[in-house]
């Protein structure tokens, strides 16, 4: 059975920074495509980042491109996503998932949904 254990998230003030861990159990990261994405309150799910299997790439959105950085550690096991330079738009329940997509094809899809492995997500509130 496979277990996603998230951490990391908190309140935080504008400018401030954080770094989410996702670690995965029963599950090895090493062929997987790795990714983060959010949902604030009333809003679609909106796709952070990700990592291919493929080839080691990352892609983030616009919104968080120079702020975010999505790193792995396969001896852990876990996938990061440091976050810096927080702004109050940033407020969301963040996901990790793992096994699900890499790359801009990811941007229509449901957090979580039925298929790859997910966190259970971690609030991040940034205040101005």
């Amino acid at each position: 059975e496979v277990q996603v254990v998230e951490s990391g998230g908190g309140s935080v003030q504008a400018g401030g920074s954080l770094r989410l861990s996702c670690t995965f159990s029963g599950f090895t990261l090493d062929d997987s495509d790795l990714g983060w994405y959010r949902q604030a309150p009333g809003n679609e799910c909106d796709l952070v980042s990700t990592i291919a299997s493929s080839d080691g790439s990352t892609y983030y959105s616009d919104s968080v491109m120079g702020r975010f950085t999505i790193s792995q550690d396969n001896a852990k096991n876990t996938v990061y996503l440091q976050m810096d330079s927080l702004k109050p738009e940033d407020t969301a329940v963040y996901y990790c998932a793992a096994d699900r997509c890499s790359g801009p094809a990811c941007s229509s899809i449901t957090c979580p949904d039925d298929l790859g492995y997910w966190g259970q997500g971690t609030q991040v509130t940034v205040s101005s």
